[in-house]
């Protein structure tokens, strides 16, 4: 198969988990209690995420969200999950190609944005996570990022006024253990779930929905040369990959994790949902705009040694892609974007 394939590396940082969703940008607290059911999107295969070991609550969502936008969970109460993670960006950190923590720290790789988690089985851009509960210890007790322990972030909580009679509603018990955090954590964040974007209700052939020319064309250009690494309609295959960055990666990627030199210069590929609102792009966020990924496909990409096979025309690395081209999949990109998501009152810190 030839080289038609794009990847745009995203953001990555603090905190994981998973829930519900129901449409409703404007979600008042008196019927926020019907909102929270976790409901399949239609185009959407079955989740990874088994929703049976830690069932979504509204109580539950509610302790999880009110713990992933306090501060007092890191070590110097500065730092929160909701810092790096914005709900206005597709809780991606927009605008920073990496995130800051406790300190001013500047970590080394870009804020992931946080949605659709519940179809993932593996995290963080080398995938060294394998279960959505887990990835908040990262970002907890990173020395970077909010730099505490579980030890003193479950005494903090033991202490407040407030915590032990949440977790007691939710979990039985007062006595705030680890699990019950991590647990709280994800019935919020598998409740992050982006699938209303007007690609999502073009190809539900909902009344209204249509594309532009503009668009149409992106579409078809996305499929010839974008498609086979990012698959609709997650729009990841959940890969592994080199794309050219560098002759000689800085960061070795997934290669600190399995320790393979054929994994030297490998990251995830990122989801393109949400993408025109999730830059900067790439696991080190280097790229500040749509265009600037897609000049790097056509003329930018390096021969690394393990440059996907994919990305690789006549001997020579990149994708052709015209300048019309890129207009055209750029316009087709910016259909991914979830409107109703990003202003689902119900995510937002208010």
């Amino acid at each position: 198969m030839s080289a038609k394939f794009l990847i745009f590396f995203i953001p990555i940082g603090c905190i994981i988990a998973l829930t519900a969703f129901q449409y409703a940008p404007k979600v008042s607290r008196s019927n926020l209690a019907d909102s929270i059911s976790f409901k399949q999107p239609s185009n959407f295969p079955v989740p990874a995420y088994d929703l049976k070991h830690n069932p979504i609550t509204t109580k539950g969502f509610l302790l999880g969200k009110a713990l992933f936008y306090d501060p007092s969970l890191s070590a110097d109460g500065t730092v929160a999950c909701g810092n790096c993670h914005q709900a206005s960006a597709a809780f991606a950190n927009l605008g920073s190609a990496v995130s800051k923590g406790i300190k001013g720290c500047k970590g080394s790789r870009n804020a992931p944005p946080l949605f659709n988690l519940a179809w993932q089985k593996e995290y963080m851009w080398d995938g060294r996570i394998n279960a959505m509960q887990l990835v908040p210890v990262n970002a907890l007790t990173n020395p970077c990022e909010m730099g505490n322990s579980i030890d003193k972030l479950l005494l903090n909580l033991q202490k407040d006024n407030s915590y032990p009679s949440r977790f007691k509603e939710v979990f039985g018990s007062s006595k705030i253990t680890q699990q019950m955090v991590l647990d709280a954590l994800s019935q919020f964040t598998a409740m992050l779930i982006s699938a209303n974007s007007k690609y999502d209700r073009y190809m539900r052939h909902e009344a209204g929905a249509s594309f532009t020319l503009n668009e149409e064309a992106g579409y078809e250009f996305f499929k010839q040369k974008c498609a086979s690494c990012h698959t609709e309609p997650l729009f990841t295959d959940l890969s592994y990959r080199n794309n050219g960055l560098e002759e000689t990666s800085i960061d070795i990627g997934r290669d600190s994790l399995t320790h393979q030199r054929s994994d030297n210069g490998k990251f995830r590929v990122p989801t393109l949902r949400n993408i025109e609102i999730t830059g900067p792009y790439m696991h080190d966020g280097r790229f500040y705009s749509l265009k600037e990924v897609l000049q790097h496909y056509n003329a930018g990409m390096k021969k690394h040694a393990n440059l996907d096979k994919v990305f690789t025309q006549n001997q020579q690395p990149g994708i052709a892609i015209s300048a019309t081209e890129q207009t055209q999949i750029i316009a087709f990109l910016k259909t991914l974007t979830d409107v109703d998501f990003i202003n689902d009152r119900r995510f937002n810190n208010h």
